[in-house]
């Protein structure tokens, strides 16, 4: 299927997936290593339709009359592996989602399942259910124990705007609290989204919100992603509250995945000021390079294109650079290089 992808996909002129080898990212006169720290998976079926319709747009045409069967290659492991070797990339993370009133589920197992096809470039952030949380935190947080036994998961992934819950509601610190305790970095959407079903209000999107969290557990690595982008005006949003939390709190990281991409930033004029504003205030060393793909075959490709791009009209040396791309995550999730 891949190899029909890539010849479909060659006749549209789009970046071909699976359709070159890695090589790394060019900086300059230096050839970077990458990794992704942010990909998605799941099932076309387990998808609301809304998203459904998102998605199928980013298609071209006429695939996108019949998305599902390059939907549903693009988000296994070899469709994942193939975008990574088609940017460059190493290795890359596969998100677990639990969102069902906005965009759909992909379970701890679905995530297993691909970690254990691709062991040699794939790792895996783990999540849980919370809209019975009143019920079911002891037997949620048990799964997600469990779940993150797993060798090759090593971390926590949480969108609270996805999942109707308030960066400022203690009932759920016992998340962070396990965490904490793992030691597994917790991953958070930040700033308003674009899919139906998500919660705009500050407490759902501002990371501001959730500081008391953050004073309350320092054992707890929390990675702000998308660095509060606004989605739904194209903005830079709550940018600033992201800095200012990470200027005060050592266990804080940042994540620029989506606000660079061609549909929020065409000019990469946002982009660039997100990342010189992160340089002036000294927090390079904070951030994670992440893509929120697959999305749509040569998205992966073109996203680090464009952040290699903003990175160098912003300044960055390719020592930065190379952090930026891959060595802060390995510091941050504790794995030697």
């Amino acid at each position: 299927m891949v190899r029909i992808t890539c010849i479909i996909l060659g006749l549209v002129s789009l970046p071909l997936s699976g359709c070159s080898n890695p090589s790394g990212i060019v900086y300059g006169d230096r050839v970077l290593a990458g990794i992704d720290m942010h990909l998605h998976t799941g099932e076309w079926d387990k998808i609301p339709p809304s998203t459904q319709s998102y998605l199928a747009e980013k298609f071209p045409f006429p695939l996108s009359l019949n998305p599902e069967p390059l939907a549903e290659d693009t988000l296994s492991a070899q469709g994942v592996v193939d975008q990574l070797d088609n940017a460059g990339l190493e290795k890359g993370v596969i998100f677990a989602v639990y969102a069902p009133h906005s965009v759909g589920i992909a379970t701890n197992a679905d995530v297993i399942e691909l970690l254990d096809a691709k062991p040699d470039r794939l790792w895996g952030l783990a999540s849980l259910r919370v809209d019975q949380w009143d019920t079911e935190s002891e037997y949620q947080l048990k799964n997600l124990r469990e779940a993150l036994s797993h060798p090759r998961m090593i971390g926590v992934k949480l969108a609270h705007a996805h999942m109707h819950i308030r960066f400022d509601d203690p009932q759920y610190d016992s998340i962070y609290a396990l965490a904490g305790e793992l030691g597994k970095p917790v991953y958070l959407h930040t700033g308003p989204s674009p899919f139906n079903g998500t919660l705009a209000d500050p407490p759902y999107t501002n990371p501001i919100y959730l500081e008391e969290s953050i004073k309350r557990f320092p054992q707890t690595k929390f990675i702000l992603g998308h660095m509060g982008f606004d989605f739904l005006n194209k903005a830079e949003g709550n940018l600033e509250e992201c800095l200012s939390l990470g200027k005060l709190y050592p266990n804080v990281f940042f994540e620029p995945s989506a606000l660079g991409s061609g549909a929020s930033d065409p000019d990469g004029a946002l982009y660039k000021r997100v990342l010189k504003r992160t340089k002036e205030e000294g927090l390079t060393d904070r951030m994670i390079y992440g893509s929120d793909g697959p999305q749509y075959p040569g998205f992966l490709a073109d996203y680090a294109s464009r952040t290699r791009d903003a990175m160098q009209a912003a300044g960055y040396t390719a020592e930065e650079a190379q952090a930026v791309f891959k060595t802060n995550f390995e510091r941050v999730f504790g794995l030697n290089p």
